[in-house]
């Protein structure tokens, strides 16, 4: 098993991909057999975060309110997302990405 933590979200990204590698190098050295896209590095971490995690990494960027507006979820909703009181469903979650992405095309149109 692999685990980082950080204060950050490119702090964790980081921090996991120092350890993935450390944990393929260990893995090597204790003569287990790996593939050849994990020994060779030609491999991509893709990271899914929860929606608590989600939300959280986009505090004092974006309001619940935002999202909220953007998504056409109930802002309370958002905010039990964001403390980890619930999960959303899949389509749930894609509508608070929907929304966020949403929000960042706006903010990518400001000259």
């Amino acid at each position: 098993m692999v685990v980082a933590t950080h204060k950050t979200l490119e702090g964790v990204k980081k921090e996991f991909a120092s350890a993935f590698a450390f944990h393929i190098e260990g893995s090597l050295l204790d003569g287990d057999k790996l593939p050849e896209y994990l020994t060779s590095g030609d491999y991509e971490l893709d990271f899914k975060l929860e929606a608590s995690a989600l939300i959280q990494s986009l505090s004092g960027v974006i309001t619940h309110s935002a999202i909220s507006k953007a998504s056409g979820i109930n802002q309370r909703q958002i905010g039990h997302y964001a403390n980890g009181r619930s999960n959303p469903r899949v389509m749930q979650r894609e509508r608070l990405i929907f929304g966020i992405r949403k929000i960042a095309k706006e903010l990518m149109t400001v000259e």
